[in-house]
This record gives C-alpha cells, sequence and structure tokens, in this order.
C-alpha cells in the first residue's frame, strides 16, 4: 500500500489521508472512508493541518482541535446579502449554491467570486451566505495517514482538492 514506508512529509509530497471531521460538540460533518491524495505544501491542507502533518509518515494518527481562526474563518455577517428573486433560476430552494452573484444582482460590496448559499427564498428576495458553510464553527479533524509519497510535476502544477 504504501510505496516508501519510511517516507516522511514534507513540501512537495502527496499525503493520502482519511479523515473524521467532527464539530465541537462531537458530531460528524464529513468522513472520509475512502483514501484520497492531497498535495502536501500547497492549497490542498489547512495550514494547521500540514503543521501537525510535517515530518510523519504512513501510519500517523491525531486528532487536531481547529479553531475558527484555524480552519474557515470567523462568521462575517457582511457576507450575507438580499437579492431580487427574479434573477434566480425558478426552481431554487435552501442549500443551493451559486460560483459568484448572478447576473443582474445588485448587491455592490459584496465579493463576486465567492460561492454563495441560498439560505431562505421568499416570493419577492432571496438571501446569500457567502461565508463557508463551516465558518465560525471549532472542529475536530480526527485523521490517518495512509501514503506518503513523491509529488510529481502534474500533481504540483495540477487541479488540487482542499480541506
Amino acid at each position: 500500500m504504501c510505496d516508501h514506508p519510511l517516507m516522511q512529509i514534507a513540501d512537495p509530497c502527496v499525503v493520502t489521508l482519511v479523515w473524521t471531521l467532527q464539530d465541537s460538540q462531537g458530531e460528524t460533518i464529513d468522513e472520509l472512508k475512502e483514501p484520497m491524495e492531497f498535495f502536501y505544501g500547497g492549497d490542498d491542507l489547512l495550514a494547521k493541518v500540514e503543521e501537525a502533518l510535517a515530518a510523519q509518515s504512513a501510519g500517523f494518527e491525531a486528532t487536531l482541535h481547529l479553531e475558527p481562526e484555524h480552519a474557515f474563518g470567523d462568521y462575517d455577517p457582511d457576507k450575507v446579502c438580499f437579492e431580487e428573486r427574479s434573477i434566480f433560476p425558478e426552481q431554487l430552494e435552501p442549500g443551493m449554491q451559486f460560483e459568484g452573484l448572478p447576473d443582474g444582482a445588485r448587491t455592490p460590496d459584496m465579493p463576486r467570486d465567492s460561492v454563495y448559499t441560498v439560505t431562505e427564498v421568499y416570493s419577492t428576495h432571496v438571501v446569500l451566505d457567502g461565508n463557508h458553510p463551516l465558518a465560525g464553527m471549532a472542529l475536530r479533524l480526527q485523521l490517518k495517514v495512509i501514503d506518503v509519497r513523491v509529488a510529481t510535476a502534474a500533481t504540483i502544477f495540477g487541479e488540487k482538492a482542499v480541506l
């Protein structure tokens, strides 16, 4: 399973992980049961996760407690806006997400490149939240390193996942 059982995690490399992500009350938010590869030394992993993984190898396990500032940031009420219902598709429900604000949006100060989650739908307007869904939450991440391998040029310069 592990090509290099003694290889230590260092920038750049590929780390294969499994994890369970919980809120501060122990409720599971996400569980990665099937091993998944992440680029270590880029933007795939949170800085605190990379810090914990540094110099470790396959088989390493840890439980990390991440405060909002080390995870997805504090909740910012200024990232919530109201837009006219008419600029959205007919089929619209809370939980749907849009990358950027839709054409015709009238909230000039909102970042255009954020992902917005529909939180409420009314007949005249829609409430959008540009915060990450886990913003403002303290998190507990139980992780295990399954494998560590050298990063190829394609990995370093290619597409990446994010945690």
